[in-house]
């Protein structure tokens, strides 16, 4: 039995290419935001699918849609998040968003 662990998201998409960062995200992100008790995970996953949704970041929108689900949100409640945030983050960002949900959520049906 070996005592590696699986590498991180951060690490497999980055490699050694921005240690540091691969290191702040797994560390600091993932390791500590992510866990303090102020906020469920659920509750954190809404808030960051939300700003993400706002700031038009649809490529750490794939990850955090699906991060979202195991967090205990339905697609249904993100459908529904991204359609409210039509009216507060804009249009354009809420269909681009739409469109990347629907390719994430038909590849898993």
């Amino acid at each position: 039995m070996s005592d590696t662990k699986e590498p991180s998201g951060a690490q497999k998409t980055l490699g050694n290419f921005a240690p540091k960062l691969v290191e702040l995200t797994d560390d600091i992100l993932f390791g500590d935001v992510w866990e303090r008790k102020g906020l469920s995970k659920r509750e954190r996953s809404l808030i960051t699918v939300s700003s993400l949704i706002a700031g038009g970041n649809t490529e750490q929108l794939k990850f955090h849609l699906n991060f979202a689900k195991e967090n205990g949100l339905s697609e249904e409640e993100l459908i529904e998040a991204i359609t409210h945030l039509a009216f507060y983050a804009g249009w354009p960002k809420a269909m681009s968003a739409i469109t990347v949900a629907k390719e994430i959520f038909s590849k898993e049906k």
